[in-house]
């Protein structure tokens, strides 16, 4: 992803940023699609693992000098007390390996001088259009 669309995308000022999921090319998250289980005689059964470019981020910053883009994940983990325990993980991406930023709204249009579209109100199928005649 060009360098100067991040910066128009994230600002210049280093400063943190919401919610959204990065794609990069390269396999850099791996999850669990299921949970890991401890089964008869105490042998352990793992769940599947997915690998993907897709990092879920908590929070993103990109540098002053567009060198790397900051991403944090959070993780929150009950301990058997009830006390909750949040634990962060810091993933520094060349912005150059950055290939799409996906975000849970619109607001980012308008840092980019676009206009939010209206949302469609009639039809069942969003996202679908009609076939020309």
């Amino acid at each position: 992803m060009d360098i100067g669309f991040l910066q128009k995308l994230f600002g210049v000022e280093q400063h943190w940023h919401g919610p959204c999921t990065v794609v990069v090319e390269a396999d850099a998250s791996i999850q669990n699609a299921g949970t890991d289980a401890i089964v008869g005689g105490g042998a352990k059964a793992y769940a599947p693992r997915i690998i993907s470019g897709r990092i879920n981020a908590d929070a993103i910053c990109l540098l002053k000098d567009g060198a790397a883009l900051l991403i944090i994940q959070q993780q929150r983990i009950r301990q058997p007390t009830g006390e909750e325990i949040i634990k962060q993980s810091l993933t520094a991406t060349d912005p150059t390996h950055v290939v799409a930023v996906e975000f849970l709204d619109t607001s980012p249009l308008t840092t980019l001088g676009l206009p939010v579209p209206a949302p469609k109100t009639s039809g069942s199928h969003s996202g679908t259009s009609n076939r020309p005649k």
